[in-house]
């Protein structure tokens, strides 16, 4: 029974996209995890990898690259920022804006400030 566990656990090594090695090492550097079971290795990289291919195929299929079969940052933004269920990702991939718009709001916000 052991080794059919362990040929099961091969194999899913060898269908896992990501770097094993990365998603522990990721996983490790938490303060609050002390060691890491191969089986939560294994399920942690499979759901990793899971989320970002459906990250992926919604940004695609709402993004504007099906005409260039192509996936861009500005689709993976709108996708995070228009769907509700990974709206907290839009910390980590928030909309480009350029410089001069940027500069141009933080001069806003400094006059505002500086009404009170």
């Amino acid at each position: 029974m052991s080794q059919n566990k362990d040929d099961l656990a091969s194999s899913n090594k060898k269908t896992m996209s990501l770097p094993i090695s990365r998603v522990r090492l990721i996983m490790k550097s938490s303060p609050d995890v002390s060691s890491i079971n191969q089986e939560a290795l294994l399920l942690t990289t499979k759901a990793t990898e899971l989320f970002v291919q459906h990250l992926a195929v919604s940004s695609f299929n709402n993004g504007s690259g099906k005409e260039t079969n192509s996936l861009s940052y500005s689709d993976l933004a709108d996708t995070a920022e228009e769907t509700e269920t990974l709206n907290f990702l839009t910390d980590i991939l928030p909309k480009k804006i350029l410089a001069r718009d940027y500069l141009r709001s933080l001069e806003d916000f400094q006059e505002e400030d500086a009404d009170f």
